[in-house]
C-alpha cells in the first residue's frame, strides 16, 4: 500500500464513527496534488444536504486529531465539504443509491467512436456496469475503462 492509501485509510478510518456519531454519510476521502498542492479532502453528506456548520464541526475536529497525530509528512490543505452533485460513484453504496438512474460514464478510451455515454444504471458488479440506453439496447463497460461515472442531471 501507498502513502496516499495509507493517509486515505487511516483518515476514513477516523471518520466513520464520528460521521456516524453527527448521522452524516462519508462519501469518500481523497489525498491528491494539483497544482503544486497537496490535499486531503473528506466528502461527507446527509439526508436533505450538507451544511457549512456540518462542514465546520468535521474539519474542526479532523484537524485537530491530524495535528495531533501527525502522520502527513507533506504540507496539504484540509478540505471537508459535500461532495456535490456530480459526485462520482466510487463504493457499492453509490452503484445501489444510483440503480435505476440516469448515469454518466466517461471512458479512458473510445467505445464506438465516442467517450461519453448517458444511459440508466441497470446492473453492476466488480468488474462492470451496465446502461440501458435510450434506444433499449443495454451497454456493459468493464470498470478498468471508465475514468468516471456519476449521476446525469438535466438542467
Amino acid at each position: 500500500m501507498g502513502k496516499k492509501e495509507d493517509y486515505e485509510r487511516r483518515v476514513e478510518a477516523y471518520l466513520l464513527p464520528l460521521t456516524e456519531e453527527h448521522n452524516f454519510e462519508l462519501v469518500d476521502v481523497e489525498y491528491v496534488k494539483e497544482a503544486g498542492n497537496w490535499y486531503l479532502r473528506a466528502y461527507i453528506d446527509k439526508e436533505g444536504s450538507i451544511s457549512v456548520d456540518d462542514c465546520e464541526v468535521i474539519s474542526r475536529k479532523l484537524g485537530d486529531w491530524l495535528d495531533k497525530e501527525d502522520f502527513i509528512s507533506e504540507s496539504y490543505i484540509l478540505e471537508v465539504s459535500s461532495p456535490g452533485l456530480g459526485r462520482p460513484l466510487k463504493k457499492e453504496k453509490d452503484f445501489i443509491r444510483s440503480m435505476g438512474k440516469d448515469v454518466e460514464v466517461k471512458l479512458y478510451r473510445q467505445m464506438d467512436k465516442q467517450k461519453e455515454f448517458t444511459g440508466v444504471l441497470r446492473a453492476y458488479d466488480d468488474y462492470t456496469v451496465t446502461l440501458s440506453m435510450e434506444d433499449g439496447s443495454e451497454l456493459v463497460f468493464k470498470k478498468a475503462d471508465i475514468a468516471l461515472i456519476r449521476l446525469a442531471f438535466d438542467f
